[in-house]
């Protein structure tokens, strides 16, 4: 026991000598999102192990500073000479009952390069993690991952409090300039082009594929001529962000046609990173440029398609009210249930054409709120809503919604909709609906209340009615609904989980 102590406190004592509750770990931050960028990897860490816990000295993509020791993956990569890897973690003996790969952040792929001190120490690891099992990583991530955890190192030893001061700065300027010469080695041989400004946006160097891509002779876009590379039509946009970007330290990233050797245009996606110091003062800007012509073209052709889709669709549910309306006609007996039905259908379409339009003239106006909750229910309520005001009154969120969504959705509104104006407190002149909504956790809660309306006594089953509610709800959603027959009219509530409303919601 009295020797753990021991090592305890040697740790400790070594890792005080690079005074790292002082903070200040900017340059950390940058150089971790740029692992992250590089391996593709949504979680990237500066971990340092200490003797009970590990802590994060810089985090990309991951909420906590510290975890325990035990459960550290960069406890084992710290003490090799090479990057560790773990292509799934749910597969090797040693972490696949590891709290951090059975509970969040659900670890399957890891590869850590050690962080080792001037003296051999062994400090900790700059790591990439993945939610997904990797086979391994390339080889030009590997290069660029050692080189990273070089940089890491770079700071931290300028923080050691007992270097001799001349010392320092000439292994400083030593290792900046072999991280310089690194960096344009690993730059050369990316695949997107690379690029590099002083902190005023002055560029002042590109990659051999930017020289390949352009076939523009070395040097010639130096400064401010990059900006001739552009098609006319992006220039003055292209700009405008740069110059936010410069002004503001925020990250560049933008669309634009990029004049290829061939002289085509070509589509290419832009971001920048700026790179600072210890005070937060910007030293550089490092970017890259990544040929996007393909999948953007691929992109307009899907959308097109959509498109030709959603104008079928739409003629689709006009067939189907026109047979509805025709077998009525030969069949008066039906025509109750045939009302229902098209009325269905109708709101279906409205509910469709609002989320996907099949044309620019079937487009929501501007302010319509087109891809949100409330207005594919200003679609369904429109016949509920006279010259003054609606009878239905919507208060709360508005979230986003798409096309895979907004069926259910418009048939469960629709059916509470008449069923309110048939039997509840849509039937009179003086009642109303609330409809409320609301984040719940990981759900859209919305509540529906009517009052003042004729008393309603519940049915004693479920109807077609209510039975398509419930499959709206619970099969198509993946949600739940609650009924509540109150004296003053039906009380409904909804819980539906976020990622079911859209799409772009389970990104964000």
């Amino acid at each position: 026991m009295a020797e753990g102590r021991g090592l305890a406190t040697d740790r400790a004592a070594l890792l005080a000598l690079y005074d790292l509750d002082a903070g200040g770990f900017r340059t950390l931050d940058d150089i971790t999102a740029f692992a992250a960028q590089l391996c593709d990897a949504p979680i990237a860490l500066v971990s340092i192990v200490e003797d009970v816990r590990q802590r994060f000295l810089a985090r990309c993509g991951l909420d906590a500073e510290e975890t325990p020791r035990d459960v550290s993956f960069c406890a084992h990569a710290m003490l090799g000479d090479e990057i560790f890897v773990v292509p799934d973690a749910t597969q090797d003996d040693r972490f696949r009952d590891n709290l951090l790969v059975t509970g969040p952040p659900h670890i399957r792929f890891y590869a850590g390069a050690p962080l080792t001190g001037a003296d051999g120490e062994p400090l900790g690891a700059l790591c990439v993690i993945d939610t997904k099992p990797r086979a391994r990583l390339t080889a030009l991530q590997w290069q660029g991952l050692s080189l990273l955890a070089r940089q890491v190192m770079v700071e931290l030893e300028g923080r050691r409090r007992d270097r001799d001061t001349i010392l320092k700065q000439r292994l400083d300027a030593a290792a900046i300039a072999d991280g310089d010469r690194m960096f344009r080695t690993l730059a050369d041989t990316m695949p997107q082009m690379v690029w590099s400004t002083l902190p005023d946006g002055f560029h002042d160097y590109y990659n051999a594929r930017w020289y390949e891509y352009t076939g523009v002779p070395v040097g010639s876009t130096d400064g401010e001529a990059w900006n001739g590379m552009f098609h006319p039509d992006d220039q003055d946009r292209a700009w405008g962000k740069w110059r936010h970007s410069l002004a503001t330290g925020e990250p560049y990233e933008i669309e634009y046609r990029l004049r290829h050797h061939s002289g085509e245009y070509r589509w290419t996606l832009g971001r920048a990173l700026p790179i600072r110091d210890v005070g937060g003062a910007i030293m550089r800007w490092i970017g890259t440029c990544t040929d996007i012509h393909e999948q953007k073209l691929m992109m307009e052709e899907r959308e097109m398609i959509a498109h030709e889709l959603s104008h079928r669709i739409k003629n689709i549910f006009s067939v189907i009210v026109g047979l509805i309306g025709l077998s009525a006609r030969q069949h008066p007996e039906i025509r109750g249930v045939a009302d229902d039905l098209r009325d269905r259908i109708l709101a279906l379409g409205r509910a469709h054409d609002f989320v996907r339009p099949h044309s620019s003239e079937s487009a929501p106006q501007s302010g319509q709120g087109q891809g949100r909750l409330r207005g594919v229910l200003s679609q369904i309520f429109a016949p509920y809503r006279d010259e003054a005001t609606s009878r239905i009154l919507l208060t709360g969120d508005d979230p986003l919604i798409d096309d895979r969504s907004a069926t259910p959705i418009a048939l469960l509104f629709h059916e509470l909709a008449t069923n309110a104006a048939k039997y509840g407190a849509l039937s009179t002149s003086s009642g109303q609906v609330s409809l409320h909504v609301c984040t719940e956790g990981r759900d859209v809660r919305i509540d529906w209340s009517e009052a003042g309306g004729p008393p309603v006594t519940p049915a004693k089953s479920d109807g077609f009615g209510s039975r398509l509610m419930t499959l709206s709800v619970e099969r198509q959603l993946g949600g739940r609904l609650k009924r509540e027959w109150r004296p003053e009219g039906l009380q409904l509530s909804l819980w539906i989980p976020i990622r079911s409303m859209s799409r772009a919601a389970e990104t964000e």
